[in-house]
């Protein structure tokens, strides 16, 4: 395989400014290769001092790392914890008033949890999910809004040792029923509504039909949190409402306490194929990845008031709102809202308001904050800002810039992290008082991660060239397995065609002469919309779900806010639609994928053709298609197209 090539030339350099050198956790590029040479050294006694400076144990560990059965790698695994009290415990002793969450409503109203607080209300549920006979190795679906509570249901399954799995507000009933079935979980924990931009959005009905659809007799109690006060149906004795189950609970709850193995959750990620994978991950492991980070890129310090904008129900919402925050004892701020409501200045309004000092944000949200308004950060107080942050997708050079002069004035280091739910935590990211920044570039890999990039046969690739960006050895965030599926697990992560040993993360990368990573994007159907992985397969299982539909093919085209926009091209069962019939029906099919999956998942554009473009041999053409999509000139061969004709009906947009 040719090397892939890199066409961005990113000259600019930025080193970290010398006050924020002088306070960093990590401090100058000696230190940053002191660690590396460290982990190099000695990758076990690394990763176990790390792991006794930062967990509190409650049987200390022995034992490091196992590998004997590759990949389902073991850490810590004589040891025991519990990671609701790492959280919330832990701190009760030495600051049980510092403010833990600072939550701000879509209405503006602001609630302030301190330590002590949110640990009553997590031993309360945890007591009430208890006397519904949930305990350990029980799943638990978690389908919540953006609020306190989510984290409270979180932390309360994790204080009882039971699985959570958070499916995000925003997916469907079909997307739920999904998940409860593959999990076979007990329990769903959700609201009756949730509030975004100024809209109720149901969520108690989206369970209901779930639950309707058939397979989840697993299910035996359905807990609902009163957001709205909405009017929902009600299934005695199986519904339960939150506050009738903590009632007269009492305030302590003894942890459960659990192996360092023992899955802390499992989180469905988008696959190339239509089922969705459930990311299963440890206890001890994750939390740890979780920490380190947490000290390394967002250089954490006790008085900073930390914001990461991502929903709990994707991983970023995991690691840097429900944990590592909470592990390492921050004020943080969750918002319920989203960043143009009322107006486009609420970001930052927010910011101010709160004095926000670390904030971690994607570059969808960066670029639609500079669509609707770049000057806007000019009028609010920003001065309490010191780091900011982007995740979900590599950030493109001009929105770092804008990012980095406008939001930050110049003086704020930027933490582009690139890492996975797979991964749990970041995986490379710059140490922000060490690494001189590049805009657009991931920069390097954390201590203790031995990233490279290989070519197709997973030999390395010298500087400059591009390939296969993977993982050497195994570390402690790394998820375990796929929730039920250890074959797909072993199939997907550690592929033989690379010899089966090192973890690929599914992205190509280039790697410049000065040893930045650069990621360039995905290298199998798996889009980015919003920073959220949604598998292609997915969307055209939920198409040609249609009766109306034959076939269906989804690609991605480059999108300047989303980073990627979702085009369908669609075969009807009857003949080619034209003018308002194609608009029509190409509305219809929008939507029904919007009730299928999620409105996230919605297509951009439809477009219609009598077959799709195949080799003779039946293989659809994807490349095509997404030249098709992004409007280019086909150059590539198209000889063993079965149809050329249709090309041409594909190429037509919808008006």
């Amino acid at each position: 395989m040719p090397a892939i090539k890199s066409v961005l030339h990113e000259t600019r350099i930025f080193p970290p400014d010398a006050a924020f050198v002088k306070q960093a956790n990590l401090a100058g590029m000696a230190a940053y290769h002191a660690l590396c040479a460290e982990a190099t050294r000695d990758y076990q006694g690394f990763w176990g001092k790390l792991a006794r400076e930062h967990i509190l144990w409650h049987k200390a560990f022995t034992r490091v790392l196992d590998e004997s059965n590759h990949p389902f790698f073991k850490w810590f695994d004589d040891g025991e914890l519990n990671i609701s009290f790492n959280c919330l415990d832990r701190h009760l002793s030495t600051q049980p008033d510092k403010v833990a969450i600072i939550f701000e409503a879509d209405d503006g109203k602001v609630t302030r949890s301190t330590y002590r607080d949110l640990h009553r209300r997590v031993c309360q549920l945890a007591n009430g999910l208890k006397s519904l006979n949930i305990g350990k190795g029980d799943r638990v679906i978690i389908y919540m809004p953006m609020s306190i509570e989510a984290v409270v249901a979180m932390q309360a399954c994790a204080r009882i040792g039971a699985i959570h799995s958070v499916v995000f507000g925003g997916f469907s009933a079909k997307s739920l029923h999904e998940r409860i079935i593959d999990a076979g979980a007990v329990a769903v924990i959700s609201a009756d509504e949730q509030i975004r931009g100024g809209r109720a959005i149901p969520l108690k009905p989206a369970v209901d039909e779930a639950l309707a659809m058939g397979g989840t007799n697993s299910v035996k109690s359905v807990v609902i949190y009163q957001r709205s006060g909405k009017d929902v149906q009600w299934h005695v004795p199986r519904d339960v409402w939150w506050h009738d189950l903590i009632k007269d609970k009492d305030d302590t709850c003894e942890p459960e306490w659990v192996n360092a193995e023992h899955p802390l959750f499992t989180l469905y990620t988008s696959g190339s194929t239509g089922k969705p994978k459930g990311v299963q991950h440890s206890s001890a492991g994750y939390l740890l990845g979780t920490m380190v980070s947490m000290k390394w890129i967002f250089d954490y310090k006790p008085a900073d008031i930390f914001w990461c904008t991502a929903d709990v129900g994707w991983v970023t919402g995991h690691s840097y709102v429900a944990y590592g925050p909470l592990a390492m004892g921050a004020t943080q701020i969750m918002f319920e809202g989203v960043p143009t409501y009322p107006d486009a200045g609420r970001f930052w309004k927010i910011i101010q308001d709160h004095k926000v000092t670390t904030f971690y944000t994607a570059p969808t949200a960066i670029r639609s904050l500079i669509k609707s308004g770049p000057d806007l950060p000019g009028q609010y107080d920003l001065s309490s800002l010191r780091l900011l942050g982007s995740v979900g997708e590599p950030i493109n050079p001009e929105a770092w810039m804008w990012y980095y002069t406008v939001v930050g004035r110049s003086r704020c280091p930027i933490v582009d992290t690139w890492w996975q739910t797979e991964t749990g935590s970041h995986m490379l990211a710059p140490m922000p008082g060490a690494v001189p920044l590049k805009p657009g570039s991931c920069t390097f890999p954390l201590p203790g991660i031995m990233a490279t990039i290989v070519d197709e046969a997973g030999h390395e690739v010298e500087n400059g060239k591009g390939g296969f960006l993977v993982i050497k050895r195994p570390f402690p965030s790394l998820a375990r397995t796929l929730w039920g599926d250890p074959e797909r697990f072993r199939k997907t992560y550690f592929p033989q065609d690379l010899g089966g040993k090192y973890y690929l993360a599914g992205d190509s990368a280039n790697r410049d002469l000065d040893g930045y990573f650069w990621i360039m994007g995905r290298i199998d159907d798996v889009l980015n919309v919003s920073g959220h992985r949604l598998g292609t397969m997915e969307i055209e299982s939920a198409l040609v779900a249609n009766p109306l539909v034959a076939e269906a093919a989804v690609v991605g085209k480059p999108h300047d806010i989303k980073g990627e926009a979702v085009i369908a091209f669609v075969v009807l069962k009857g003949m080619r639609p034209q003018g308002e019939d194609a608009h029509n029906i190409s509305v219809a099919l929008r939507d029904w994928v919007a009730k299928e999956i999620g409105p996230i998942a919605k297509p951009d554009e439809i477009r219609f053709g009598d077959n799709l473009p195949k080799t003779r041999s039946g293989k659809i053409m994807r490349r095509l298609l997404r030249a098709i999509a992004r409007g280019e000139e086909i150059t590539q061969d198209v000889s063993t197209l079965e149809n050329p004709a249709i090309l041409e009906q594909l190429q037509q947009p919808i008006t």
